[in-house]
């Protein structure tokens, strides 16, 4: 494939990268073999996307509950321990009927895909069957992405009616859906397992080293929560006497590309941590300000050298769309900034930040070769309609404008890219692919 298009990316989180009228030529494989300017030589046979339309990298939602996607937007009035018995855990116990989860997965999952979310990890239930259909139902739509079949027995920390039997039949569990996602994607390569102890609360220390012995000899990828709230992280205090960084440390839990979702109460020694282990943090900015009673410190995670994706939560997050979290990244790290008192403006990120983390960050985190279109990653791509979305044009100036200054023509493109971020919807989508293949297409 040739596709010939403007693209907007942010190959580091402090710089938009602006590619203006360039030659993408992807392999039958899905690999971007070249990006280079359109010239005399290399637009034979190109595809050229609307003058209206620019491409974005595919966006990775590294935090999805996909067993909640049928009370999304709605039961937020509880803290989370209450949430969990009042709300989820009884939808999530509906996925013992695999027919019901295959009806919930065709309506998530193509949804998704319309929000541009081109890879999703997901967490699904203690079903080992409905997870399997998941993994199906990403082949199917073709949507990279993780899927995790959650892993819980603690007795005080879920209900009887909706946990593993015990320690043991949950590491089999577990072990068994691992060789299941592998079987059924074979060498499709777009679908992966991971391994989902669901949090601390939720297990026993038995299963949780028995999932981190499950992690090691299979080198499949983990996540799970890390002091999500006050009351996650008191609770693993009090039972293990160490914080949840630590507790997963000792558990084997915590290793390259481990998902810490939320991560709202780290300390210093837990990012330091964290960091030397190559794993990283899911943030998800709009789920936080109901459950986590903290605003995620982004900016100080970053300056650790933490890998950090975006994630939406769904359906502690009320919100399907990752460029919509992108925003709220911004605004939570202005609360932050006004929590200090100060005007300390070092806490906070920007929409190129944001960005970076909906892309190369969670691209990053998860060690897979997409959140950038450059030669050697996959190509996963989004088509904005800027007229659809309402955006203006970067060749539009206000009187008075030099249109040849390039500082200004640059400001114009920041100003654009930005409105593109916070306003795009799935009507302004006018196509998504994953690995190179058309998998929406609303032209």
């Amino acid at each position: 494939m040739r596709l010939r298009a403007t693209i907007l990316q942010t190959p580091e989180a402090d710089t938009l990268e602006v590619l203006e009228d360039q030659v993408i030529d992807v392999e039958g494989d899905g690999t971007i073999t070249s990006v280079a300017p359109a010239g005399m030589n290399n637009t034979d046979g190109a595809i050229s996307l609307p003058p209206d339309t620019v491409l974005i990298p595919g966006l990775v939602d590294t935090h999805v509950h996909a067993s909640q996607w049928l009370q999304l937007g709605t039961g937020l009035d509880l803290p989370l321990d209450e949430w969990l018995f009042a709300y989820t855990f009884p939808l999530e116990a509906r996925y013992a009927d695999t027919d019901f989860a295959r009806r919930v997965w065709v309506d998530m999952v193509p949804r998704l895909l319309a929000h541009g979310t081109t890879t999703a990890v997901y967490y699904t239930s203690i079903h080992r069957p409905a997870t399997l259909a998941l993994a199906e139902t990403c082949v199917g739509y073709g949507q990279r992405a993780l899927v995790g079949r959650v892993a819980m027995d603690h007795p005080d920390g879920t209900p009887e009616w909706y946990r593993d039997d015990d320690a043991g039949s949950a590491i089999e569990a577990s072990a068994r859906s691992v060789e299941e996602i592998r079987q059924v994607v074979g060498n499709h390569g777009l679908v992966e397992p991971i391994i989902t102890p669901r949090f601390i609360p939720a297990c026993t220390d038995e299963l949780l080293t028995g999932l981190g012995q499950l992690a090691a000899d299979t080198g499949v990828r983990v996540q799970t929560h890390c002091s999500e709230n006050q009351w996650e992280h008191d609770y693993v205090l009090d039972r293990h006497g160490c914080t949840d960084t630590e507790s997963l440390d000792r558990f084997g839990l915590l290793r390259p590309n481990t998902v810490l979702a939320h991560a709202t109460h780290l300390t210093a020694e837990d990012r330091a941590k964290i960091a030397s282990s190559r794993a990283g943090v899911s943030h998800c900015p709009l789920s936080n300000v109901y459950f986590s009673e903290r605003v995620f410190a982004a900016r100080a995670a970053l300056d650790a050298g933490i890998p950090v994706g975006l994630g939406t939560d769904i359906a502690g997050g009320p919100e399907p769309s990752l460029l919509a979290q992108c925003g709220h990244a911004v605004g939570s790290s202005r609360l932050l900034e006004r929590e200090a008192g100060v005007q300390a403006t070092g806490r906070r990120i920007d929409i190129v930040a944001a960005f970076w983390m909906a892309t190369v960050g969670g691209a990053t985190m998860l060690d897979l070769p997409v959140g950038l279109l450059a030669e050697g990653r996959r190509f996963d791509a989004v088509a904005i309609n800027l007229n659809a979305a309402g955006v203006g044009s970067p060749f539009e100036h206000p009187d008075g404008e030099d249109p040849g200054h390039a500082d200004r023509a640059n400001n114009r493109w920041s100003r654009l890219f930005e409105q593109i971020v916070r306003r795009t919807r799935p009507a302004d989508i006018t196509s998504v692919w994953v690995d190179g293949r058309r998998v929406v297409d609303n032209r």
